[in-house]
């Protein structure tokens, strides 16, 4: 796997005024962002036993285009950050980048966040997974497109990826939401894209909800199965 953390330097930690978990702080990779911005992204350490493990499962997550700008606190206003808070042992390191702008993720970014984190924490190398929402379901595709080895397994909800990567995805464990009444993305755009990965020889998950439109994702990741799902899966199998 590409290692990447040793490119950064000086890296500061800030603070999160509200937060809405327990052990959260926020870390920043400096000037890696759009226009040279500064990348910085969330972190929730594993909560009650999982805490004390070896270890720990890493879960990338790439918030939507509506979280975009406003500060760091609103990577917790969707996803497994929100979802973890009603799980009494919520066993992952989960790390959320922020986008300080209204911009596309780029894969650079993602993987350099996950690069820091692998550096900063004790985390399983073989179990790091990465999942997103509209606009971060865009970026879920597209990074794990380009970087298929870093990841266990994905799970994009609500977006769209590249048919012509969908080759380089074949081999990874991939699950897949959408609601069959989105009218942001259409429903279509993500079954062509598990339709590319199966010509390619993989054998993607697709769940279309038949009454739910572009929020797939508050079913998705309030619903233990996913992150059950995810943690079956390792870089090992």
């Amino acid at each position: 796997m590409r290692q990447i953390a040793s490119v950064f330097v000086a890296l500061s930690l800030i603070s999160c005024a509200t937060e809405p978990t327990p052990a959260t702080r926020g870390f920043v990779l400096e000037g890696l962002g759009p226009g040279d911005r500064n990348i910085v992204y969330f972190v929730q350490l594993p909560k009650g036993t999982a805490a004390g493990a070896g270890r720990w499962p890493l879960l990338v997550f790439l918030h939507g285009r509506g979280e975009s700008g406003g500060g760091l606190r609103r990577v917790a206003v969707h996803g497994p950050i929100k979802a973890s808070v009603g799980m009494d042992d919520f066993p992952f390191l989960v790390v959320a980048p922020h986008l300080p702008v209204d911009v596309s993720w780029d894969p650079e970014w993602v993987t350099a966040v996950v690069g820091d984190a692998m550096s900063r924490w004790p985390v399983d190398r073989d179990r790091v997974y990465l999942t997103g929402l509209s606009l971060g379901g865009h970026g879920t595709w597209d990074t794990a497109a380009r970087y298929p080895d870093m990841f266990a397994a994905i799970a994009p909800v609500s977006g769209r990826g590249d048919q012509e990567r969908a080759c380089s995805l074949a081999g990874l464990p991939i699950w897949s939401f959408h609601g069959v009444l989105d009218d942001i993305v259409a429903a279509s755009d993500n079954q062509a894209m598990v339709d590319a990965v199966r010509r390619c020889g993989g054998e993607p998950g697709l769940t279309l909800y038949p009454d739910t439109g572009h929020d797939a994702w508050t079913g998705t990741y309030d619903d233990p199965r996913l992150y059950a799902w995810l943690l079956s899966h390792s870089r090992n199998d």
